[in-house]
Formats: C-alpha cells, sequence, structure tokens
C-alpha cells in the first residue's frame, strides 16, 4: 500500500513539472514571438523614416540645382548659328547652364535686342560688321570670341562661267559697308576687277582702279541676294544666306580663301554688352563653342560652307 501511495505521488510529481515546463516554453515562444514583431516593427518604421529623408533630401538637391542653374538667351541667324548653338544646349546643360536659342531672320534686330536688354547675346556677325553697327548707331558692343567663318562665294545667275562673264554684266551683292567690302575682294582674288592697294577691308566701289568688265553693282539686303540670282549674272553670296538659299558652297564659281585676309578677319563671333563681357556662364558658352563637339558637327554638317576657327 505504501508502494502504491509512493507511485501515484510519483507520477503526480513529474506531471506538475511536465505541466509547468511546457507553461515557461509557451511563455517563452510567445515572447520571442512579441521581441520579433516589436523589431520588425520597428525596423519598418526605420526604414520608412529613411526613405522619408531621402525623398526629402533628393528633392531638396533638386530645388538646390534649379536655384543654382543660370539662364541666357542668345539671338542667332538661323543657318547655320541657330543650329550650331542647338547642338551647344545639352552641353551647357551638363554645366547648370540654360541656354535659349532666339531664332532672328534679320542683321539688325540680334544687335538692337542686345542694346535693349532682351538678349544675353547673339551669334550671327563677324567683328567689321559689329564695328560698322557700333559706329553707325553710338553703341558699344563687343566680342568675346570667334566661333566659325562663313567662306563668300560667287554663285551662276544667267552667267554660269565667270571667264565667260560678258561687258556690262550685273554683279549681285550685300548692301552693307563691310560685306560689300568683302564681295569686292573677292572679285578682286578673281582678277574680275583691281583694287587700290591700301583699300583693305574697307573696300567700296571708290577703291575700284580697274573694272574692264564694266561691271554694273546691284545692291542688296544679304538674305535677297539667292532670290536675285535668275535676275542678275552672278551674285557674292554671304555662307549662311547660300546655305539658307539651298546652294552648295562647292557649286560656288569662286571662293574666298581660306588662308585669306577674309579668313582672319570676318570670323563670326559671340557678341554682348560690355557689362556682360566678363559673364562665367557667357564666357562658357563660348569655350563651348569653340570646342571639339561643335566642331566635329560643324564638319560633319556643312559640307565646307561652315569652317570651324578653332
Amino acid at each position: 500500500m505504501k508502494k502504491k501511495l509512493l507511485s501515484l505521488g510519483l507520477i503526480a510529481t513529474l506531471v506538475i513539472g511536465a505541466t509547468g515546463c511546457g507553461a515557461k516554453d509557451a511563455n517563452s515562444a510567445k515572447a520571442s514571438t512579441e521581441v520579433k514583431e516589436e523589431t520588425a516593427e520597428a525596423a519598418d518604421a526605420a526604414e520608412s523614416t529613411e526613405a522619408a529623408e531621402s525623398a526629402e533630401s533628393t528633392e531638396e538637391a533638386t530645388e538646390e540645382a534649379a536655384a543654382e542653374e543660370v539662364t541666357i538667351k542668345v539671338g542667332a541667324n538661323i543657318t547655320p548659328h541657330s543650329e550650331i548653338l542647338d547642338q551647344a544646349v545639352a552641353l551647357l546643360a551638363d554645366k547648370g547652364i540654360k541656354l535659349e536659342v532666339v531664332k532672328i531672320e534679320d542683321s539688325v534686330t540680334p544687335n538692337t535686342a542686345l542694346v535693349e536688354g532682351s538678349l544675353d547675346a547673339n551669334y550671327f556677325q563677324h567683328v567689321p560688321y559689329l564695328e560698322q553697327f557700333n559706329e553707325e548707331n553710338g553703341t558699344d558692343l563687343v566680342s568675346i570670341g570667334a566661333i566659325h567663318y562663313e567662306p563668300f562665294g560667287v554663285y551662276a545667275g544667267k552667267t554660269t562661267d565667270l571667264a565667260e562673264l560678258p561687258d556690262g554684266a550685273t554683279v549681285a551683292v550685300p548692301n552693307n559697308v563691310t560685306n560689300e567690302a568683302r564681295a569686292l575682294l573677292l572679285l578682286a582674288q578673281e582678277g574680275l576687277l583691281t583694287l587700290s592697294e591700301d583699300a583693305g577691308v574697307e573696300a567700296t566701289v571708290a577703291d575700284i582702279v580697274e573694272n574692264p568688265k564694266n561691271i554694273q553693282f546691284k545692291e542688296l539686303a544679304p538674305e535677297a541676294l539667292v532670290t536675285a540670282l535668275p535676275d542678275v549674272d552672278v551674285a557674292v553670296i554671304n555662307g549662311n544666306y547660300a546655305i539658307e538659299g539651298g546652294l552648295h558652297v562647292r557649286d560656288a564659281l569662286a571662293v574666298e580663301a581660306n588662308d585669306g585676309l577674309a579668313a582672319q578677319t570676318y570670323g563670326n563671333i559671340i557678341a554682348t554688352t560690355p557689362d556682360k563681357a566678363d559673364d562665367p556662364a557667357l564666357k562658357t558658352l563660348v569655350e563651348v563653342l569653340q570646342g571639339a563637339e561643335i566642331a566635329e558637327f560643324i564638319n560633319n554638317t556643312y559640307d565646307g560652307a561652315v569652317v570651324p576657327l578653332n
């Protein structure tokens, strides 16, 4: 009987012990689960905070970049100047500069817009033309860099060979002083007339000392020269207007020598007002336009009608 009671007591003790151990394991598992859930919640909260901070940081960086971006507005003739500027837009954007290209068809507005302040710079002219504009208008616009050169050409109208140019032939030339001088220099280069020795880049018809063909000059606005070809024997045309009119320099009856006085004098420039001559953004514009990428574009696009100067 005592043995039976002892056995029952031992069994009871084992059952109680087993029950207590199971309770501890359950409590432990529950605690572990709660810890894991709390840890996961903390991680999610941290991740959410980090994402918010990252988004805020990105937004701030974008706002700062926008605030730091500089905008410059440059006026230009359509061909080739504005086309060249269009190639510089992405290159300048990489440097934090937004380039706005304003396309202008005439050869007066780009300078008057500079004087009035609606443009920061322009790109369409050479230094002699700029100096002439300043003298005639009492302005003081300045060049901050030469970009390219456009060879003048003599293009066929009624006459298709300069050797057959008739006596009293009508030759159309640009009607502004500097470009007319350039046309006369080209005609002299081809032996069609002789200029006084000291005429240089300021030559006028008054400087003609020999005119064996009795050439009659028809002065027209540069942009009108191509359309005048059917009515004249030949026309001496600026490179950019020749391109716009569908002409090719390879088809010209004569072209300015690349190593001549014209090439040294008539490089197309970036012009601006004196107060903006040292503007960092405009200096960067000149650097980009004088760079290898733009030179490659010019050489691959204009078939010799436009020649990079750098």
